[in-house]
């Protein structure tokens, strides 16, 4: 499962590229760490000013191919940052 997700986000990665926004490889780990802490993932404001938030961080990890990759606390975490942003499921 993990490298279906690390996959996941090479892809969404591709994609924030052709649209302008930069992102960082990361594994789980780090994925996790992004969730755990205060700090938005690389290029959320951007994807959001773009309409383009299905390709952050936070949306693969609420993704349900991905949810049992998360704890609670992170799951939850990223998809209050989403609520947050306005971000549509």
């Amino acid at each position: 499962m993990e490298e279906k997700f690390i996959a996941a986000w090479e892809a969404s990665r591709e994609k924030a590229a052709a649209i302008g926004v930069r992102m960082r490889p990361l594994d789980v780990k780090g994925a996790k760490r992004y969730l755990s802490g205060s700090r938005l993932s690389d290029g959320f404001q951007d994807l959001a000013a773009k309409g383009q938030l299905k390709l952050s961080l936070e949306a693969l990890a609420v993704d349900k191919r991905f949810t049992a990759l998360f704890t609670d606390e992170e799951a939850n975490e990223a998809l209050s940052r989403l609520l947050d942003a306005g971000y549509r499921f």
